[in-house]
């Protein structure tokens, strides 16, 4: 089993490392690209297209500008949003670390896939910006166009590799999006729906993404249907609002 999962837009690139040797991301040289031709939107066109403020703007367009000197660090160490405060990585030990690193991987707009231990550096381009450079004389107007179907041929490669066939789906909409429909129906796919009583709640949703991958790395999980058994948070399985491909956990 390998479990998805989403980026986050706050970046750590200060707190200390474990002493483990980095790996080089697959789509490196797509990161590469990518970052030079956003290096060239400029700060008011990026503020436009991320819809973030004049101070951010100017922060991503240095780190674009800057790509190629940025400073490197595993992808799982440099993510800090709220996925990743429900993951904990900093308190995993080096065989959690490892497992994580055959069975959890990172969707991104810039890198397209990582692994845990993949060296990344500092950037701010989500999935769903409807922006793209063109490739070859084609492409479309959404960076989903440009990746078209990269990622999930190399994920699909992932999945046959690691030998269970199946995916966690603990990704965003926005994220799963670069990926669904395009993988092969051979792959058995479950999306996780959290819930707070009936309600859906974002901020709570993103935490137990995290708290869920934590939960598999730390017990070492490989077969998707022990994922039931998960109960962190306070969490549990509700067998009667789920499907065989879409389970939900209620707190």
């Amino acid at each position: 089993m390998i479990a998805v999962i989403s980026p986050a837009k706050t970046l750590d690139y200060k707190s200390p490392l474990p002493a483990l040797a980095p790996t080089r991301p697959h789509f490196a040289s797509e990161a590469d690209t990518l970052a030079a031709a956003a290096a060239g939107l400029g700060e008011e066109k990026l503020a436009a297209l991320m819809r973030i403020s004049p101070a951010l703007a100017k922060l991503n367009a240095d780190r674009f500008r800057d790509f190629a000197d940025g400073p490197e660090r595993p992808a799982l160490f440099a993510f800090a949003g709220d996925v990743y405060t429900g993951l904990e990585a900093k308190t995993l030990d080096e065989p959690a670390v490892l497992f994580a690193q055959d069975h959890l991987r990172m969707l991104s707009g810039l890198y397209g896939l990582l692994r845990p231990l993949d060296a990344m550096r500092p950037y701010r381009l989500e999935m769903g910006t409807r922006w793209a450079p063109h490739r070859g004389g084609s492409g479309g107007d959404k960076l989903t166009d440009w990746w078209g179907d990269r990622i999930a041929a190399r994920l699909a490669e992932e999945v046959e590799a690691e030998g269970s066939g199946a995916i966690l789906n603990l990704a965003s909409q926005e994220y799963w999006h670069a990926v669904d429909g395009k993988l092969p129906p051979a792959i058995r796919i479950i999306a996780v729906d959290f819930r707070e009583g009936d309600r859906f709640i974002s901020f709570h949703a993103k935490k137990a993404r995290g708290a869920m991958a934590r939960w598999m790395i730390e017990h070492g999980i490989t077969d998707t249907d022990a994922m039931r058994g998960f109960d962190s948070d306070g969490y549990a399985f509700d067998a009667e609002a789920s499907t065989p491909t879409q389970w939900r956990f209620v707190r």
